[in-house]
């Protein structure tokens, strides 16, 4: 079993640092959401808590989960062995889903959810090889039936918009590379190549040990 624990999972790093193994575009990708979420909390506390929106309360869960953004990035990469081009889809969909619901805010009760059912839509559209829902849901802390319910609400909410042309894609990576540069001054640049690498058997996440999980994967690890 996988125990991750974290004393204050919405604390915002000085510095992400996923696995050294791990893409460019964890780290980066991390920062830039740990911003955004840190940011739109404060404007939802600011409105009194009315300005999330109720278009994407089907991705929220009960509470936010213990694990961080960079950690369960770095577990999504490490089990489902997509491409690190995923990730900045995954990203590209994300916010073209918030253009479409302006009214909405990405914040630690749905975040996870955002990335984990992104990033499984983008690794269907650009990996040759990629797992089915299933793998991914045990991946991502959520049962196969509410995964499954999360892409369809995900692909109506964007409605079906999953073609990135390479500019777009360039674009969204000059952007990450930027947001990198200006909160640490460290430039970093975005792989977007496939990896070849053998994966053991998936480990489990442990809701017994993570606080803001309230059933077993079987029963939806996401609370």
């Amino acid at each position: 079993m996988l125990t991750i624990t974290d004393p204050d999972p919405n604390q915002l790093p000085e510095k992400t640092e996923p696995d050294a193994a791990s893409p460019r575009v964890l780290s980066i990708l991390s920062l830039v959401l740990e911003r955004l979420v840190n940011r739109n909390e404060i404007l939802n506390l600011s409105s009194g808590g009315g300005r999330l929106g109720k278009n994407l309360e089907v991705f929220h869960g009960l509470r936010p989960p213990a694990i961080t953004i960079p950690k369960y990035l770095d577990r999504i990469y490490k089990y489902t062995n997509c491409s690190p081009a995923c990730f900045v889809v995954g990203y590209i969909y994300i916010d073209r889903l918030v253009h479409r619901h302006p009214g909405s805010l990405v914040v630690s009760l749905n975040v996870h959810r955002l990335l984990v059912t992104s990033i499984m839509l983008a690794a269907k559209i650009l990996d040759d090889e990629h797992y089915n829902n299933a793998f991914y849901a045990r991946v991502g802390g959520v049962t196969n039936a509410e995964l499954n319910r999360l892409e369809v609400e995900f692909l109506f909410m964007i409605d079906f918009d999953l073609t990135v042309t390479s500019r777009v894609f360039e674009s969204y990576c000059l952007y990450l590379e930027r947001e990198m540069i200006m909160w640490n001054g460290t430039k970093l640049k975005i792989e977007s190549g496939n990896r070849a690498n053998t994966i053991e058997d998936i480990a489990e996440i442990s809701v017994e040990d993570m606080e803001s999980f309230s059933s077993s994967l079987s029963n939806g690890g996401l609370a």
